[in-house]
């Protein structure tokens, strides 16, 4: 809270400076929790808004340090879109100290891109720390999964409706327009890993269930010993006979992943191991939500042969 209190006090000559949002401003400004969000609400506005995301795509979002600069760009924002299952709670720190009212839970500016999906690995039990970085109400990495696009842009198109409404048809023709798109690359998608139902894999964190469970893959382990907790040398060497026994062909890990380690124990298994793109614009070529599942489907492909 002290530290809270002295970035808003911090912020106050910024406000100062910057003024009141210019009256006069043509484009919607939306700022959204993750670059998945990002390139989802640009494919719904089109060139009706200017859209910046808060975590940079090559950091995990569970972890964005609040800064001020962030703030500034809530500040100013006609809307924020958050993940809402917790992946992003820094969000709220960064609204509050924002101080715009646009934003606030509960307010016409403030959406919540998970409404209505089916969630996956809810916990049936209490969640406690012990747990490691488990999420009470589910896993919060949806957006890896190409067929939840649908649901999340539509819950962008209401959001945003309800912000800027003279603007709905042209948010209705740019949404249907990309899931034209995205319907045609699932046909390619579905032929490429269909080969592959059923096959085993071991991911670094428990992020890619979504992605996995999509084309009929089947998570059999991570290299964290448990969500965000690094892995100790007895959980190493389970997973490793593991792989072995199940005959595991990939280990997927993320750009903030320790890397040299997934590689080791891939050799030692005999698997191969790669870096999928975890959220948009993580990796080279992956700079728009269709290119990233595009990238990370051509690599499991290529990895499972």
């Amino acid at each position: 809270m002290r530290r809270l209190l002295t970035l808003t006090l911090s912020l106050a000559a910024v406000w100062a400076v910057l003024g009141a949002p210019a009256a006069s401003a043509q484009k919607l400004r939306v700022v959204t929790s993750t670059t998945d969000l990002k390139s989802l609400t640009e494919a719904v506005t089109g060139d009706l808004a200017d859209v910046e995301a808060m975590a940079r795509p090559n950091q995990t979002a569970h972890d964005v340090e609040v800064r001020p600069s962030l703030m500034v760009k809530v500040r100013r924002a006609d809307a924020m879109i958050v993940n809402g299952l917790g992946l992003d709670d820094w969000a709220d720190v960064v609204a509050q100290g924002a101080n715009n009212a646009n934003v606030n839970p509960g307010a016409p500016g403030r959406i919540d891109a998970s409404r209505g999906i089916l969630v996956l690995e809810v916990p049936k039990t209490r969640v406690d720390r012990s747990m490691g970085d488990v999420h009470p109400s589910g896993n919060p990495h949806y957006s890896l999964d190409p067929e939840m696009a649908p649901a999340v842009t539509q819950n962008i198109l209401e959001g945003l409706t309800r912000v800027a409404p003279q603007h709905r048809a042209a948010f209705e023709r740019n949404r249907q327009q990309f899931l034209a798109r995205l319907d045609e690359a699932m046909g390619r998608w579905n032929k490429m890993l269909a080969p592959y139902k059923g096959s085993p894999v071991v991911v670094n964190h428990a992020q890619w269930i979504y992605l996995l469970t999509r084309f009929g893959l089947v998570q059999v382990g991570t290299v964290e010993e448990r969500p965000g907790i690094p892995a100790t040398a007895n959980h190493i060497i389970k997973l490793v006979n593991l792989m072995k026994e199940d005959r595991v062909k990939a280990i997927i890990a993320e750009p903030w992943s320790d890397f040299k380690l997934v590689e080791r124990i891939a050799q030692e298994a005999g698997a191969q191991a790669a870096i999928l793109a975890s959220s948009v614009g993580a990796l080279k070529g992956t700079d728009t939500f269709i290119e990233a599942v595009d990238f990370n489907v051509k690599t499991l492909a290529q990895m499972l042969k």
